[in-house]
């Protein structure tokens, strides 16, 4: 059985938690993080709204994609993450149960060191 999109995109949400904790600490300017991340948090909060079908929930995505106007490769970006991560959650069962558990990150309270990531 395939995992409801808005069930997933409602656990996704509380992950975000941890990707804002990271992007607060970091000392550079993090506006185009905040941005796509904005961008994500409307996706999740819309499709957990809409509820929309298993089936249809790629075709519900670039609806939202081709909606956004002037912001469609931003979108069309965070659409692409939310449909990859809303595929991991349904068949990898470990990813899932992590969701499920709601997304623990030591980085949702500030546990991590200021030591930048990969991505700088």
């Amino acid at each position: 059985m395939t995992a409801r999109p808005a069930a997933v995109c409602r656990e996704l949400l509380a992950a975000l938690e941890a990707s804002e904790g990271r992007r607060r600490r970091r000392k550079r300017d993090t506006t185009p993080d905040a941005i796509g991340l904005g961008i994500k948090r409307a996706l999740l909060e819309d499709a957990v709204a809409s509820d929309p079908e298993p089936a249809a929930f790629e075709g519900w995505l670039l609806e939202r994609c081709l909606a956004a106007g002037g912001e469609t490769g931003a979108t069309r970006a965070m659409a692409l993450e939310v449909l990859a991560e809303w595929r991991l959650a349904a068949s990898l069962p470990e990813f899932g149960d992590w969701l499920e558990r709601g997304a623990p990150s030591d980085d949702v309270h500030g546990a991590v060191t200021d030591q930048p990531d990969a991505r700088g």
